[in-house]
């Protein structure tokens, strides 16, 4: 029997899969992140790593990753040069790329019309309506992903340090926030400096807690961030629209806050990205895949 690896790899974490010819999973494992934007050699290794956890995981550490194909889909795939010098690291034996996004489309609908969004560390809409696609975001942390869980906890960050000079009121929501630094600024900001958006995104939670509880920071956070969801959501969408599926950790978070045309047309997922890479994989692979 011949074998496929396939990946899906966020700001968050990287999971892979072994799959068998039938698309099958035989194995799994999930990694550190694999953003091949924000930092492509530790998208490299995570992603070896998580190909052999999958296979030791499948009973299969004997298999040689240089005889298997691979097909990934990756954050920040979709506006990096890097899938070249990384396909060169790799040890497949081919290696496909496609973005997070359109695995996570895969995945939630297989080829049914629809519109996913994926909330996580990051944040990217894809919608297809027949053979016409409609995309928003995904442009990466420094200047794109509004809505994600990196950059509200970044906004949070920058509030907390606007309250601390009292060019804003302070909250429970922003001492807390301190506390965790020793309620030494310049701790906030060394954190800030060296982080990754992963590290950033850790905070996101806390938004949404603290303004269930009522504070005055963290609601205005909530409110600006739904706002950019609902916006991106008005431009991936279509009249006559029938499903939307959220995805990512602050999905359950967002569900009951957007606006009630998209709560109205919220579906569950058929499947995850992953499962829609192993989709995408066997498409690619197909005449290379034996089945027994």
């Amino acid at each position: 029997m011949d074998f496929m690896l396939a990946f899906d790899g966020g700001g968050t974490n990287c999971r892979a899969a072994l799959a068998g010819p039938d698309g099958t999973i035989l194995g799994r494992a999930t990694t550190g992140p694999a953003n091949i934007s924000t930092d492509p050699a530790g998208a490299a290794q995570n992603i070896v790593e998580a190909a052999r956890g999958a296979l030791a995981d499948a009973g299969r550490a004997d298999l040689r990753m240089e005889n298997i194909p691979a097909f990934l889909g990756l954050a920040g795939a979709n506006v990096s040069s890097h899938t070249e010098d990384l396909a060169a690291h790799l040890p497949f034996r081919q290696t496909r790329f496609s973005d997070d996004a359109v695995i996570a489309l895969q995945g939630a609908l297989g080829d049914a019309d629809g519109v996913i969004a994926v909330l996580g560390t990051g944040s990217v809409y894809l919608g297809r309506n027949g053979d016409v696609f409609s995309r928003a975001g995904g442009w990466g942390f420094v200047v794109g992903d509004l809505g994600s869980g990196a950059r509200l906890g970044r906004a949070l960050l920058q509030d907390t340090l606007l309250a601390y000079d009292r060019i804003m009121p302070r909250s429970p929501l922003t001492r807390h926030v301190m506390s965790q630094f020793d309620d030494e600024p310049a701790r906030l900001v060394a954190f800030a400096i060296d982080e990754k958006p992963v590290g950033f995104a850790r905070f996101a939670p806390l938004v949404f807690e603290y303004a269930e509880r009522g504070d005055m920071v963290g609601t205005a956070l909530v409110r600006g961030a739904v706002a950019h969801v609902d916006a991106a959501l008005a431009a991936v969408t279509w009249p006559g629209c029938e499903t939307l599926c959220l995805l990512g950790g602050l999905a359950p978070l967002y569900a009951q806050r957007i606006d009630a045309q998209f709560r109205g047309i919220l579906k569950t997922p058929r499947g995850d990205a992953l499962s829609g890479a192993i989709e995408l994989g066997l498409r690619v692979f197909s005449s290379s895949l034996k089945k027994e």
